[in-house]
């Protein structure tokens, strides 16, 4: 092994001021040419995963604010335009009222209109009602039936 460098171990090196002796053990050469030891490299491994976890929970976090603040955005623009449907829908029932006025009365015109209106709030309603009795409970029921499963399955598995 003469003629490897003085830090490897090995023979009796002369010249540049590294003379070592024969020696089996590893010893740390001078500045940026030591070699890492395995600590060393696991705890660099260590560092640079924690600052990667946590540049990737940074990175996260600015963009989940920049989606919300798109999200609110889009819910507000969202919400305007069902108020201005909400107006475009009281304007067409007064379009109806007038149209009707021209034949009957104003005042039969408008009650025609308003019982109508009525009698669709009250077929819609009734709908919306089966439907939400056909949805049953609002917890998630198969999810909890899945972790019921599990649960058995672990008692079942400490049993033995």
């Amino acid at each position: 092994m003469c003629g490897t460098a003085p830090w490897t171990g090995g023979c009796v090196v002369g010249g540049g001021g590294y003379a070592r002796a024969m020696d089996s053990s590893p010893k740390t050469p001078p500045g940026p040419l030591r070699e890492a030891t395995a600590a060393d490299l696991v705890k660099q491994a260590s560092e640079q995963l924690t600052q990667l976890v946590r540049t990737e929970l940074r990175l996260a976090q600015v963009e989940m604010k920049q989606k919300g603040k798109r999200f609110g955005l889009g819910g507000g623009l969202f919400g305007a335009a069902g108020l201005v449907a909400v107006f475009a829908l009281q304007a067409a029932v007064a379009t109806v009222i007038i149209a009707l006025a021209l034949v009957w009365p104003p005042w039969l015109a408008a009650l025609v209109v308003t019982f109508a209106l009525s009698a669709l709030a009250a077929v819609l309603a009734a709908a919306g009602k089966k439907e939400v009795a056909q949805a049953g409970a609002p917890a998630p029921q198969e999810a909890i039936d899945n972790v019921k499963t599990d649960v058995a399955h672990i008692k079942e598995s400490a049993q033995r």
